[in-house]
C-alpha cells in the first residue's frame, strides 16, 4: 500500500476565501533536435544486475517522448520505457543509440 501525499501539507482551513492550487508543472513544448542536449548511459543500479540504455535529457511532451522512444526500441529490436524525461532502453545499444540519434539530428553523446 502506497502513501501519495496531497494538498502540499493543507489539511483543513477555516478560511471562506481559501481555494487549493494545485503546482502541476505545465509541459514544455518539443524543442527542434537540433537544440536537444542529450546523453546516453549505461545503466544497472536497482535493476538486478540487468544493463540499459538510458537516454537523458529530452525536453519537451510526453507524447514526444514516447515516439522518440518507440522509435530507438524498434530499431534496437528490444523493449524499454519512456517517462519523466528518460528513455530507457534494455541491453547495451550505447553505440547504436548515439549513432541514430545523431542521424536524427539529435545532439548526443
Amino acid at each position: 500500500m502506497s502513501k501519495k501525499k496531497t494538498g502540499g501539507g493543507i489539511v483543513y482551513s477555516t478560511d471562506p476565501n481559501f481555494s487549493y492550487q494545485d503546482d502541476i508543472p505545465e509541459e514544455q513544448n518539443t524543442l527542434p533536435p537540433a537544440q536537444q542536449q542529450l546523453k546516453v548511459k549505461l545503466d544497472t543500479k536497482q535493476r538486478a544486475g540487468k544493463t540499459v540504455t538510458m537516454v537523458d535529457g529530452f525536453i519537451g511532451t510526453n507524447e514526444d517522448l514516447e515516439k522518440l522512444g518507440k522509435d530507438l526500441k524498434t530499431k534496437c529490436g528490444t523493449g524499454g520505457s519512456a517517462k519523466d524525461g528518460l528513455i530507457l532502453i534494455q541491453g547495451d545499444y550505447r553505440e547504436k543509440v548515439v549513432k541514430w540519434l545523431q542521424d536524427w539530428g539529435y545532439k548526443a553523446k
